[in-house]
């Protein structure tokens, strides 16, 4: 018996990132996550597997329209027609959608109830699915453990959206622990929520496939499902991917360069082995030029130019496959700090001081909440939400400030010309 598990598809979610920048490839990546359901679709015919399970967030919140629906329902008809059944379960997205509620699934697809764990038996395959959608868009109970005892003429598959017990960047929805799934004696858990793909445990299988398609640069890799293989002798488990575009990101450092071309033409290799990589599909990159060296001066003084030639050179190398979707210079010039911090001046006492604060995060915060406190406040909405707002109150991001303008002060007081 074989069957794909999937999760957190988000259905028509915009790509975020590119749309900022004149000429990226808009279009077409907004039909990205559909073109990942497709595929899923496509692999699952292909594989000709008994069972696909959902894992939640097949949606992505309140829909525009019902062709978002229709578009799913359309492609699960195709399942119907080889009797390929499906079964999940709402997550905290899709329990966010007044849409989603209304539609009208296909008889193939199974959708768990929100009320209670119940239990859907396909006794053609031997397979008992044990599952329970969100009633509502947080749910902070523990659903599994009120899952239903196994089938013992089965093999028994739970199904659900959940944090366990938490991970970094994702809401700590329908929390559990590992012992409770274990308690339950069920033979895999496929669950959803957490759009990195990780096997937590192979005694039972505890497995996040990650999501579909990745949506944004916090997004990078392989994003598919996993294919399990239920043999005699154990189960097997393989990610497929699916995803047609891909974000990813390249470090390049300028420590041994002397001249932009160079930087321009390693930055072409690595562009083009990374699209190799991911099998020609397209690829949305993020550079980080880093390192300290003489071509820190240009990199400084025409950071618009730079960036504009990294562009030029990805779409050149990669046949316009690949768009960066930022660049960060995090370079420094040819100084040496160490020295300078010897000098009994004012720049040496700065560096030390910029060390000593750097060495001890909590002093820093303390001195950034006497003196910064009231600028955090006074930033507009867009400095202080999402991806790129400056977080004046948290220690680690205050580091990170401390490291990138430390360079530039200190060229800029030890006389070094050409600095940012």
């Amino acid at each position: 018996m074989r069957f794909l598990h999937a999760a957190d598809l988000h259905l028509d979610s915009p790509l975020r990132g590119l749309d900022r920048y004149e000429g990226a490839p808009v279009d077409d990546v907004r039909g990205a996550t559909r073109r990942a359901f497709e595929n899923l679709i496509m692999v699952a015919l292909r594989e000709r597997v008994d069972l696909v399970v959902i894992a939640g967030d097949l949606y992505d919140g309140d829909w525009i329209d019902h062709n978002t629906g229709l578009f799913f329902t359309k492609g699960v008809a195709q399942l119907a027609e080889e009797g390929i059944p499906v079964a999940m379960v709402r997550g905290n997205h899709d329990a966010a959608s007044r849409l989603t509620k209304a539609l009208r699934l296909p008889r193939n697809v199974h959708l768990f109830a929100d009320s209670r764990p119940e239990t859907k038996v396909f006794e053609n395959i031997g397979v008992a699915v044990h599952g329970q959608s969100f009633a509502t868009a947080v749910v902070s109970d523990n659903l599994a453990a009120g899952y239903p005892p196994p089938i013992t003429s089965c093999f028994n598959l739970g199904l659900l959206h959940t944090s366990l017990n938490g991970r970094p960047g994702h809401a700590p929805y329908a929390p559990t622990q590992l012992d409770v799934l274990r308690s339950k004696g069920y033979g895999y858990w496929a669950l959803g929520h957490v759009h990195a793909a990780e096997v937590v445990c192979r005694d039972p299988w505890v497995v996040y496939p990650g999501n579909t398609q990745g949506r944004h640069i916090r997004e990078t890799g392989v994003k598919g499902c996993a294919l399990v293989t239920i043999e005699d002798e154990g189960v097997t488990h393989q990610l497929i991917a699916l995803d047609v575009m891909r974000w990813t990101t390249l470090s390049l450092d300028i420590s041994t360069l002397h001249d932009l071309e160079t930087l321009l033409e390693i930055a072409k290799q690595n562009l083009r082995r990374q699209l190799a990589h991911a099998e020609d599909r397209a690829l949305a990159v993020r550079v980080a030029v880093r390192g300290q060296g003489p071509l820190h001066r240009q990199l400084a003084t025409q950071p618009e130019t730079v960036e504009q030639e990294l562009r030029n050179a990805a779409l050149e190398a990669t046949n316009a496959r690949t768009w960066i979707e930022k660049v960060e210079f995090h370079t420094r010039p040819l100084l040496d700090f160490d020295q300078l911090a010897e000098r009994d001046d004012p720049v040496g006492m700065l560096i030390r001081e910029l060390r000593l604060l750097a060495a001890h995060p909590g002093l820093l915060r303390d001195v950034a909440s006497e003196a910064l406190s009231d600028l955090q406040q006074k930033l507009p909405v867009e400095l202080r939400q999402g991806e790129n707002a400056l977080r004046l109150d948290d220690a680690d991001a205050l580091v990170e400030l401390l490291a990138e303008v430390e360079a530039d002060l200190l060229a800029r007081l030890s006389g070094e010309a050409g600095s940012s």
